[in-house]
């Protein structure tokens, strides 16, 4: 059955795409985790094999100023609901079980739904932590995400998570269901997960598809991978700093099996496949870039290495290979999935995306000015060390609420604190003064709070 985008919704975007009457496109929507801009070839980096990915990039659409949180719970909570995160922000790990995610939006736009990947939203801490039992089980289910099936590490306690590479341990269900743990032994995780998205992808129905695929990789613990001289999913799991490039070449390996995977099933030109992470590489991570610059890794920090992040959209039968400069930010996802399905913002659900559809299709409007952060990960295990940044940035600049400004290098990933004003930088300030001010008006901000949960501000 043609599944036709409705021409209103079309028309109320206020774009008219090549493809406004073809049927709704099958999409998916990879997010990486923890690996900034310096990590991929396409980018400049040149630390690691990254082929399939450069590939990706080379055929589709990159962009060059896509931003996330600095850390994952921030940008994952910003990017399934569409709205910054001072607006919705309860603890780290922890997705409010309220909230409407794009799970939600997409199914109510006629798609068939699938998680597959990390999870980790809904108990995170342990239970010996100070105040934890404020906080243990207090997030969203993924049988309440909005998603038809679901294969998820860390669904539930943190305790019962188990592995997420070798011998993986996987929360599975469908909607509505509270799921059965699983675990492969002999298996690697990234490999699991592509073979349940390509069997989803196999499922008969006349709906179009959207998966959401929260990688594990790259994330710490850096162990071996089935690429490694030494993998042996039979022994213990060595962690050592030096498997941190074979688990970014393997997360492009990854991206590889899917994407060969589309092409096994003739589905690769027309499926929408994106490519995104939810925050820069670990700290203790340094990557090169062909410049000749040494990157270590910013993640966590409100600094370039810790926000710029890569985006790429793929899919040859509806973009032509282009390289945009546009700035993207978590929430505007939302949006521009929305667009995607052909349906419209909900009325009265506040979004602060803005889709970056245009950009796909080579046109100038609408498109966001500046990006807006406000980062606080706290209440939370290991969160210590952690403290509240609110802040802006457009392509020039970088302003924090409390006073500080940064220029933002031509080269990527440089800035610099700025000392002295000259008349460009007065002009930044002003400007991004501004988008802080819009976007925290009228909010009851969140209170502020150590890594235990104890309020700070009385």
């Amino acid at each position: 059955m043609l599944r036709l985008i409705p021409l209103l919704a079309v028309l109320c975007c206020g774009v008219w795409p090549s493809w406004a009457s073809a049927k709704q496109p099958d999409i998916i929507l990879v997010m990486a985790d923890d690996i900034g801009i310096e990590g991929l070839g396409c980018y400049g980096g040149v630390s690691y094999r990254t082929p399939n990915l450069d590939r990706m990039a080379a055929a589709g659409v990159r962009f060059t100023h896509a931003y996330s949180q600095p850390l994952c719970t921030p940008t994952r909570v910003e990017l399934m609901t569409g709205k910054d995160n001072h607006r919705n922000w309860t603890y780290f790990g922890i997705l409010d079980p309220r909230e409407r995610t794009f799970g939600h939006a997409m199914t109510d736009a006629g798609y068939a739904t699938g998680i597959f990947g990390k999870w980790q939203l809904q108990s995170y801490d342990p239970p010996d932590l100070p105040g934890a039992e404020a906080r243990r089980g207090k997030g969203m289910h993924p049988k309440d995400a909005g998603f038809d099936e679901y294969a998820l590490f860390h669904a539930l306690h943190t305790e019962d998570k188990g592995s997420r590479y070798a011998n993986p341990t996987m929360l599975e269900g469908r909607r509505g269901s509270d799921g059965t743990l699983k675990t492969y032994r002999g298996r690697y995780g990234e490999d699991v997960w592509v073979e349940k998205i390509m069997a989803f992808m196999d499922t008969k129905t006349d709906k179009p598809k959207f998966v959401y695929y929260p990688m594990a990789l790259p994330h710490w613990p850096f162990v071996p991978t089935p690429h490694s001289a030494d993998w042996d999913p039979d022994k213990p799991q060595q962690e050592h700093l030096r498997y941190g490039s074979d688990m970014i070449e393997y997360m492009d390996t990854t991206m590889g099996t899917l994407l060969q995977g589309l092409r096994q099933r003739n589905l690769a030109r027309e499926t929408i496949v994106i490519f995104y992470s939810d925050n820069g590489t670990h700290l203790k991570v340094t990557s090169k870039m062909k410049d000749g610059r040494s990157i270590p890794g910013g993640k966590a920090m409100p600094t370039q290495t810790g926000i710029h992040v890569p985006l790429i959209v793929h899919c040859p039968d509806r973009y032509k290979p282009a390289v945009v400069d546009g700035i993207v930010e978590a929430s505007d996802f939302y949006p521009t999935l929305l667009e995607l399905a052909g349906a419209e913002k909900q009325p009265g659900k506040h979004l602060d995306g803005i889709s970056f559809v245009p950009q796909l299709v080579g046109q100038p409007t609408p498109r966001r000015d500046a990006a807006f952060f406000w980062y606080d990960p706290r209440p939370g295990w290991d969160k210590e060390k952690f403290s509240r940044h609110v802040f802006a940035l457009n392509k020039t600049h970088k302003l924090f609420r409390d006073g500080r400004l940064f220029r933002i290098g031509e080269l990527p990933l440089k800035e610099t604190l700025v000392q002295q004003d000259d008349d460009k930088d007065r002009a930044a300030r002003t400007q991004l003064q501004a988008v802080i001010d819009q976007a925290m008006a009228g909010t009851n901000e969140p209170p502020l709070v150590d890594a235990y949960g104890k309020r700070l501000d009385k």
